[in-house]
């Protein structure tokens, strides 16, 4: 009848491609906002005493403090990162809750910075917008562009993040395969029980002519993965995102913020 049986890890991941594929994602974004920086530079060349008077009308403190928001928040994220690698995963988990609270509170201070500007009916296309020189409206247009834009970055970042760490929570759990051969296939051969890496953790005695079938009855509770660093790639590929959305803002914030 019946006879030999392995277990086997299966499923094969390429975390080099993955790796590969996050970086020119990143890059594609770098184009992106490359643009309405080049953009916003030829803009601010020709207007530049608009942009510098429109710039007033600014919040430079909430500014301030999103910044040092989304700073705190690449520190929470690399020390993520590095907790997962050293198997810390609790402590890895709270750093990020605390990313992605980082990222609700930087959302927050936009969503009242931009309703005291709707408030005083500086929004794009606004009557009161379009009264000012043509400076001004460029300056606006291009600040909610470019802040919504961010905005929107930020959003899906806290939402990837939150999906990284739902996965994270999850017990990874080896997979189990069973194999069969005929005992005329077994002659004199030994059955044998290994594992993923081929590592023998048991053996029988040999079988000769008497023996007619083999029946292998197992009682087996799924064993936790040790943790990897490649077994987090998903991790560190959303920590390469989150890194691009703050030094983003490192550029935006004195661009419009700082030009007074």
């Amino acid at each position: 009848m019946s006879a030999t049986a392995g277990l086997a890890v299966a499923h094969h991941r390429d975390y080099t491609g993955a790796k590969i594929g996050m970086w020119l994602f990143l890059f594609t974004e770098v184009l992106l906002f490359g643009a309405l920086f080049l953009l916003y530079a030829v803009y601010r060349a020709t207007h530049a005493e608009d942009f510098h008077h429109a710039a007033t009308e600014l919040d430079t403190l909430l500014g301030t403090i999103n910044t040092v928001i989304l700073l705190t928040s690449s520190l929470t994220m690399a020390v993520s990162i590095a907790a997962i690698h050293r198997g810390h995963k609790k402590f890895s988990l709270l750093c990020l809750a605390l990313t992605i609270g980082f990222a609700l509170w930087f959302m927050v201070n936009k969503y009242f910075e931009w309703g005291a500007k709707f408030e005083h009916g500086i929004y794009p296309n606004s009557d009161f917008l379009l009264q000012h020189s043509q400076g001004e409206i460029l300056f606006f247009g291009l600040y909610f562009s470019m802040t919504g834009l961010h905005g929107l970055h930020v959003l899906i970042g806290a939402v990837v993040l939150f999906v990284v760490g739902i996965k994270i929570m999850k017990k990874p759990y080896e997979t189990v395969e069973f194999d069969t051969v005929g005992v005329e296939e077994l002659q004199g051969a030994k059955v044998a029980v290994v594992d993923g890496n081929d590592k023998r953790l048991w053996t029988s005695e040999p079988i000769d002519e008497s023996v007619r079938e083999v029946k292998l009855n197992f009682k087996f509770w799924p064993v936790r993965k040790r943790m990897r660093r490649e077994d987090y790639v998903l991790l560190e590929n959303s920590g390469l995102y989150w890194h691009l959305v703050d030094l983003i803002w490192i550029f935006l914030f004195p661009l419009f913020y700082l030009i007074t």
